[in-house]
């Protein structure tokens, strides 16, 4: 089975030194892909104090620290930045990476770090009609050889040049979120892929089977978008180890990898029949580093395209 794997490691309640072994670990096994997130407070919020890294920074050191991975973002708020000031970053990464570079961009939803840090937190379909504008200037800053210049109710940029640009053909922008109907709708219409965070199987079938009837509605052959899903990663070493962690949530428990490294094979391969093509593991602290070796040893091999 042909499965890109990848790691979606948030830099919350871990140190950088403990991201560094993560991220290095995983260049040199082979994962497609590593992303972080882009939060001011860690998530969920339970004490303002626990540690989390900016996620420009983060994403600044991931590149650095990495050899042959995918680096991205899942995702860049929009709202937290003007769309130049993220193409200038997302342009400095990607050169810092070698051409590694791929950016998703949202419309944000954690309402308490928009307010404390000081921004205005508007209802979802406003948030959404502001990603549009961001996406369409971002996107033309970094493929477009002519200045650009765009005029909308959020944004105005006037004759705006993003030198140099990206490496290679340009960085793929990703755009992501649990959204039924206006997320796919988004994605079809500016992104090169498409991330669905922490949904089962049958969720994710029905946003990609969404996602297809919005691109062909633009008549863009829907194979020409990346897709990936991110789940919680809690597998165990072996049945002993499942036997001893604690219970999930079932709200949790559908977007999560849990149980032995064979049932998270059988899992994966369940994502596999949706057509999605990637999956990302996500990272809650602490990690189990048995656990995540036995990934490596056992379950990347299965899926190795």
């Amino acid at each position: 089975m042909a499965l890109k794997l990848g790691i979606h490691s948030g830099p919350q309640n871990l140190t950088m030194d403990e991201l560094r072994r993560l991220w290095t670990r995983a260049d040199a096994a082979g994962f497609h892909w590593i992303s972080v997130w882009d939060h001011f407070y860690a998530n969920p919020l339970t004490n303002r104090n626990d540690p989390c890294f900016e996620g420009v920074a983060a994403m600044s050191a991931l590149a650095a620290m990495t050899t042959r991975v995918r680096v991205g973002c899942l995702v860049f708020c929009a709202l937290f930045r003007t769309p130049g000031v993220l193409a200038k970053a997302a342009t400095t990464i990607d050169h810092i990476s070698n051409g590694r570079a791929e950016i998703g961009i949202g419309a944000g939803w954690f309402e308490e770090e928009f307010r404390e840090y000081g921004y205005d937190f508007p209802p979802i379909a406003k948030r959404l009609d502001q990603l549009e504008e961001a996406l369409a200037i971002t996107r033309s800053l970094l493929r477009n050889s002519e200045p650009t210049t765009f005029s909308g109710k959020y944004y105005q940029v006037n004759g705006a040049v993003c030198s140099p640009k990206p490496k290679n053909t340009g960085i793929r922008i990703w755009v992501g979120g649990q959204g039924a109907t206006r997320t796919p709708r988004i994605a079809a219409r500016f992104a090169d892929a498409y991330n669905l965070p922490y949904l089962p199987p049958a969720a994710v079938k029905l946003r990609l089977d969404a996602l297809a009837r919005e691109c062909d509605k633009r008549k863009r052959d829907p194979k020409t978008m990346e897709t990936s899903v991110n789940l919680h990663f809690r597998m165990s070493v072996n049945a002993a180890a499942v036997a001893r962690a604690e219970p999930l949530h079932p709200r949790l428990a559908a977007g999560t990898l849990s149980g032995t490294p064979q049932q998270v094979i059988e899992r994966l391969g369940e994502y596999t029949k949706t057509g999605v093509q990637g999956i990302n593991i996500a990272f809650r602290p602490p990690i189990d580093w048995d656990a995540f070796e036995a990934y490596i040893e056992q379950v990347l091999p299965a899926f190795k395209h």
